[in-house]
């Protein structure tokens, strides 16, 4: 299937070749007439891929032509990013290299001449593959399409909170479950009640109309949401299950053995009547369930546990009684033409197109009445007023696959098949995660701009912008599930069957490998090993684009062979590994732009081989706890957005950090012997600052960092936010704020007021000694989403004039609690204009 993804790869070679840096140094190496050449013939090929892309399934011989055409675009994008490269380095030397002959060295390359004759050649053997390629086209009568005219047409985004205006036909399934809760048990203090039905019906959206109705708001004191999966190991679901509830403490119960995790988890349930959801369970074996509900059952009479499965196995293993369990139908015809002409028309249009409502009606008899394929599909067709587009997805000959279940494969695959080629290769690199995985804009962003997959940006524009513009169309299209919006991120999760079409469109050119797929393809371009066995170097590709290690690694011969191998690379995650130190050959991956050494804990140096890698863009060196210090060069790395530290040193290097010019975003943490940070410089470009857990930091100069967007402040016990600021930060650019675990946070500091025409975000969480918002808080009249959590001192604030706050959470602060309680609180009045308000029980 990875056939689909050739136009877009075709676009980006384009782009590639007709930007400024690969014209200059075309010239300069004396290959401008091949380059032209190549540009010229990719052209004639892209022309037909798309034609291909839908006849391929129907030609094996076209197949291979398909394959070999990736293979040759392959190659020649490595000839166009070397010439990226050769003017990076160049410009690395002419500006930090001045009249130091070491430092020229260091960034030039072996023998210019031998280099030059070296390119010359490759180019020349692109060109005749590419040519006799070209030549073959005619062989497959394939139509000349140069433009894709899939476009996604926008809607206005919401959050993930359920509304139970926006699901269809489940108002008597809500009515019986809740029934089924509030009830008690005669014979037993807690019961469960398993939902069961085939994946895409709506369990997991139906448990969530469930888990926000008031009469369970009021029945149950305690309520938990745990999303399950294939992961039902005891110790992990504690985990979960306190992780959910409420936290005050902020404790981390990563580290809790079983005991320890049990005993919090009994102390917290004791005389409390709890909910507690799990959601998308598999487990079949009763001894777990058993085990499970021995520790919760605390003989409180009346609490629940709400299972959403799509296997009766698993409901057998419960030992539930049968009146306990409720099964999910599929959506009547009516529902179902319901929900997907809102899907397909904005609220009302339908009536202005009748002529559509039919081929809707057809199209929804092929969907069996599930929730998810109607949604999808009619997403898909949203603002298309094309009688012919809707013709081709009814008369559609997928609907006679006999993949996956019913109408689920079919109606995804169609929805995939509509969408434009440039957010394929984007959706298919959902498949290199583990399902449940929850994903954020940021990581994406990080992602798909290392592989090539977003356009240079415009005027004003950020790599981030084009990012999140792309997951808004993927939204609206329903491929992504639990979208929230956070103002300056974003994150989301996919629906398992979502995952699994992302699997299927993707094979071939994304691959997690584990036991069960041990079998490494040789056109394999991106790879996610999810084990720490990893399985030698013979089964290594030949010229992977990226590589991710899912559950860590310490095999230091395994990865000296891949760095030396692979030199390809463009994405390379090393998150949680055991590495001491790096090989010094990781210099040679001259096109990596994204590099994770995150939390490897053991990690003590970097190489100064690492500073030549000119074209990273990302380096995440976060939770190195023993790193001793940044490798000395690091301003050489001049692509560099995102930067991420954690390091033992007292003499933070700012002035080597300011002279990275294109950083956006960075991170500092568990820096522990930070006293101060940013006195003596200037970082104009950073939109992003996140400050976490260094505790002996006890100020920080924010109009260093006057531009930034967005702001996170977590656990840093010294930190004054006020010092040696006596006033606002005139033109913030603030967006977002979140600061959490800060004890000497008294009132918000003055300097805030200065994003008063930007602010959207607020969040405060864990400020044991946070009393007042100053009086100049309803200043901020763009504020949209204010959230205060355990900030039990905080007794009043003044929210008049907010009236763009669209969500307000308050949770563990008693006073606060009562004041603005729904309905009952002397000061309800004041914030129920508000849409979305969350008032939590105080502990």
């Amino acid at each position: 299937m990875a056939e689909s993804l050739l136009f877009s790869f075709a676009e980006s070679l384009l782009r590639k070749l007709a930007t400024a840096a690969v014209q200059e140094a075309s010239l300069g190496f004396g290959v401008d007439r091949q380059l032209q050449q190549m540009k010229a013939t990719t052209a004639l090929i892209k022309a037909v891929l798309l034609d291909a892309e839908q006849k391929n399934p129907h030609s094996s011989a076209l197949s291979e032509w398909l394959v070999q055409v990736k293979r040759v675009f392959s190659e020649a994008e490595d000839i166009v990013d070397d010439f990226d490269c050769e003017a990076l380095r160049k410009h690395v030397a002419n500006t930090y290299g001045g009249s130091s002959r070491k430092v020229r060295r260091f960034f030039s390359t072996s023998n210019p001449v031998v280099y030059r004759l070296r390119m010359a050649h490759h180019i020349q053997d692109i060109n005749t593959r590419l040519a006799k390629l070209a030549d073959q086209r005619s062989m497959f009568g394939l139509q000349i399409i140069d433009h894709d005219t899939r476009v996604v047409q926008l809607r206005e985004m919401t959050h993930s909170h359920v509304n139970p205006s926006n699901v269809t036909g489940r108002e008597h399934d809500k009515k019986e479950i809740v029934k089924l809760l509030v009830q008690d048990d005669d014979r037993e203090s807690l019961s469960i009640i398993p939902i069961v039905g085939m994946g895409g019906l709506g369990k997991t959206t139906l448990a969530k109309l469930v888990f926000n109705d008031t009469t369970i708001h009021a029945c149950f004191q305690l309520r938990m949401w745990v999303c399950v999966s294939n992961d039902f190991e005891l110790r992990n679901v504690l985990i979960k299950i306190l992780s959910s509830a409420p936290n005050p403490a902020s404790v981390n119960f990563n580290s809790f053995e079983t005991e320890q995790l049990q005993n919090h988890l009994r102390n917290k349930l004791q005389d409390q009547k709890f909910l507690l959801v799990l959601d998308d369970v598999w487990n079949e074996d009763p001894a777990r369930w058993d085990e499970l509900k021995e520790i919760m059952d605390l003989s409180v009479k009346g609490s629940k546990i709400l299972v959403t499965t799509r296997s009766h196995a698993v409901v057998a293993a419960m030992h539930t009684k049968s009146s306990n369990s409720y099964l999910l139908e599929c959506l009547s015809e009516e529902d179902s033409l319901s929900l997907f002409l809102k899907s397909a028309f904005e609220d009302g249009d339908e009536k202005k197109h009748p002529q559509f409502s039919e081929i809707g009606k057809e199209i929804v008899k092929k969907c069996g009445g599930l929730p998810l394929a109607v949604k999808t599909l009619g997403s898909s067709l949203f603002s298309k007023f094309d009688k012919k587009e809707w013709e081709s997805i009814r008369d559609n000959e997928i609907w006679n696959s006999k993949q996956n279940e019913k109408g689920i494969f079919p109606a995804l695959k169609l929805s995939y098949d509509q969408l434009p080629s440039y957010l394929k290769p984007c959706f298919a690199s959902f498949s290199l995660y583990q399902q449940d995985s929850v994903f954020t804009a940021a990581e994406v962003c990080m992602l798909w701009g290392a592989l090539g997959f977003l356009p240079p940006p415009k005027q004003g524009e950020s790599m981030t912008d084009i990012s999140t513009q792309y997951l808004h169309e993927l939204w609206t299209r329903s491929f992504l599930l639990d979208f929230v919006d956070l103002g300056g991120d974003c994150y989301f999760k996919l629906h398992d069957l979502v995952s699994d079409l992302a699997v299927f469109v993707g094979k071939g050119e994304f691959e997690r490998i584990d036991h069960r797929n041990p079998k490494i393809s040789e056109n394999i371009q991106h790879l996610a090993f999810e084990e720490n066995n990893f399985y030698g170097e013979t089964l290594l590709p030949t010229s992977p684009r990226t590589v991710i290690f899912l559950n860590g690694g310490s095999d230091k011969d395994f990865l000296k062979t891949l760095l030396s191998r692979c030199k390809g690379l463009r994405y390379l995650n090393l998150k949680n590994c055991e590495y001491e130190s790096l090989p010094r050959c990781i210099g040679k991956l001259k096109h990596l732009r994204f590099l994770s050494l995150a939390k490897n804990e053991k990690l003590k140096e970097l190489p100064y081989s690492l500073c030549k890698l000119q074209n990273l863009q990302t380096l995440f060196l976060n939770g190195c706890i023993k790193l001793q210090m940044l490798p000395k060069g690091i301003e050489n790395l001049i692509s560099l957005r995102h930067l991420a530290i954690t390091t033992t040193q007292a003499a933070f290097p700012e002035e080597m950090i300011a002279k990275l010019t294109s950083l956006e975003n960075l991170y500092i943490s568990y820096c522990d012997n930070l006293r101060s940070l940013f006195e003596e410089v200037q970082l104009f470009t950073l939109k992003t600052f996140h400050l976490c857990n260094c505790g002996s930091l006890k100020s920080v100069s924010f109009h260093a960092i006057r531009n930034l967007e967005g702001l996170v402040i977590k656990n840093c016990d010294n930190l004054d936010l006020s010092l040696g600021l006596g006033s606002q930060i005139s033109n913030s650019r603030l967006k977002y704020v979140v600061l959490t675990d800060l004890p000497q946070l008294l009132t918000l500091p003055q300097w805030l007021q200065g994003c008063a025409n930007t602010l959207r975000s607020l969040l405060i969480q864990q400020c044991m000694n946070l009393k007042e918002f100053p009086e100049w808080l309803p200043t901020l009249i763009h504020l949209k989403v204010l959230e205060i959590g355990h900030c039990p001192n905080l007794l009043s604030f003044p929210l008049h004039h907010l009236t763009n706050l669209e969500d307000l959470q308050i949770i563990g602060c008693p006073a606060l609690s009562r004041r603005f309680h729904p309905i009952i609180g002397y000061d309800w009045h004041r914030i129920s204009y508000v849409k979305k308000v969350y008032i939590g029980r105080s502990l």
